[in-house]
């Protein structure tokens, strides 16, 4: 039985494949030549399950995707105070190449824009290994598989490093740059030019969802007061000059790349990230934004829609005669939300009811968002087709007419007939 969480990030790709607008990054030669169709969507809960949609298998340059995480390091080695003495946490309301100082300090506005990223990248510790090698290692341990450097992506950009060299001679001659500009640059490169796809980056932007813990490994990789960090200043900074739209209408902590991917976060959740190379006027991807705000508004995953997430919403999973039938009962819990609502499917998913009658028990449910109810009627849908007759107990009359997506009634019992019917 195939999850209906792939067969609705299918329906992402699809809808969005009239996004045509925009281009790809052609001051970069290597990104020049992308492939303008690709396009792919992933998403990964804080239980560490992996859903992709697409071209999920194209690697591309993680590019100022790795800002957020490079971020990380430097607040690890050096503690937060330190960094943010060095690079400051305001939106610059600039483009990202920009040379976007704080008039008083000299210090970047922010790491995410490149002046502030190449700041931060000379703020890693490099008494072990280079810093490149070292972000390399914190993304491979995040993804667990190795990531390395696209090293044609890398020579393109050093190629046609100008301006990023121009900002690291200005920083360097302010006393902001602690590294001599012409490696601090071109780490920064490198650590931009590591080969990753849409589903590692899930498992990254999962791990600061899951509050700086890797969710299938459990490897703490930062603290919770460095992820909090890191997720604010992508909030406020991550999509640079788009940044309040992006809020507006998206709602989520992310940060993009200018050869197409974008990640986002939702805390305690889940972690997103998308590609399509075709860049709009802000150098993020216009079919990824076009994705996310899709992701947002079908799933329910704007910060400011105030709910209480759960990790699970499945109680437990009760095996019974009901009215004289065998019949496989789901007792659920909590608020319906993304999350919740995805590891109940991932547990129908791996072990497929056998009893002719599936039941759910909604008697301890508190609130059922629109994303629980299309994700249920799609799984609805999964059922009656296998052949089960579904039931869900409903004692609020919540779910009054509820139907699969192929239009038929789910049956709605009291919990008094179920309470009537039972027998173990």
């Amino acid at each position: 039985m195939r999850s209906p969480i792939l067969d609705y990030l299918d329906t992402v790709i699809t809808e969005t494949a009239h996004v045509t607008s925009g281009a790809v990054a052609d001051y970069i030669p290597e990104l020049a030549s992308a492939p303008t169709d690709r396009a792919a969507v992933a998403l990964c809960t804080v239980n560490g399950v992996v859903y992709a949609a697409g071209d999920v298998d194209v690697d591309f340059s993680i590019q100022s995707m790795s800002k957020p995480f490079a971020y990380a390091l430097a607040l690890a080695d050096r503690g937060i105070d330190d960094v943010v003495a060095r690079v400051g946490v305001e939106p610059s309301g600039d483009a990202f190449n920009e040379l976007s100082l704080d008039p008083e300090t000299g210090t970047p506005r922010n790491p995410m824009i490149n002046a502030g990223a190449i700041a931060t990248h000379a703020l890693i510790d490099t008494e072990d290994a280079p810093a490149v090698d070292r972000v390399l290692d914190y993304f491979s341990r995040m993804a667990q598989r190795e990531i390395r450097i696209d090293e044609e992506v890398a020579a393109s950009e050093l190629a046609t490093a100008d301006r990023n060299l121009g900002l690291a001679y200005l920083l360097h001659s302010s006393g902001v740059l602690e590294a001599e500009p012409r490696a601090a640059v071109t780490g920064y490169i490198r650590q931009c030019a590591a080969s990753v796809n849409v589903r590692d980056l899930a498992l990254m932007a999962a791990t600061l969802a899951n509050n700086g813990v890797q969710p299938n490994t459990g490897e703490r990789m930062l603290s919770r007061v460095e992820n909090r960090q890191v997720l604010s200043v992508m909030a406020a900074c991550g999509m640079y000059d788009a940044a309040g739209d992006w809020f507006t209408n998206v709602g989520i902590p992310a940060k993009s790349g200018v050869a197409g991917g974008i990640i986002g976060v939702l805390p305690g959740q889940v972690g997103l990230a998308v590609f399509s190379p075709r860049l709009d006027s802000h150098g993020n991807s216009a079919r990824g934004v076009a994705m996310m705000e899709m992701l947002s508004e079908d799933m329910g995953l704007h910060l400011m829609d105030v709910g209480r997430p759960g990790r699970t919403s499945l109680r437990e999973t009760q095996l019974a005669t009901v009215e004289g039938v065998d019949a496989t009962v789901y007792v659920l819990q909590g608020d319906l939300v993304l999350s919740s609502i995805e590891a109940l499917i991932h547990e129908i998913v791996s072990n497929p009811p056998t009893t002719p009658l599936v039941v759910f028990d909604m008697g301890r449910v508190d609130e059922v968002l629109p994303v629980a109810r299309r994700t249920s009627s799609a799984m609805a849908t999964k059922l009656h087709d296998a052949g089960h007759r579904v039931v869900v107990i409903d004692p609020e009359e919540t779910l009054t007419g509820f139907t699969d997506d192929q239009g038929r009634p789910v049956e709605l019992w009291t919990a008094e007939r179920l309470a009537r019917g039972i027998s173990r």
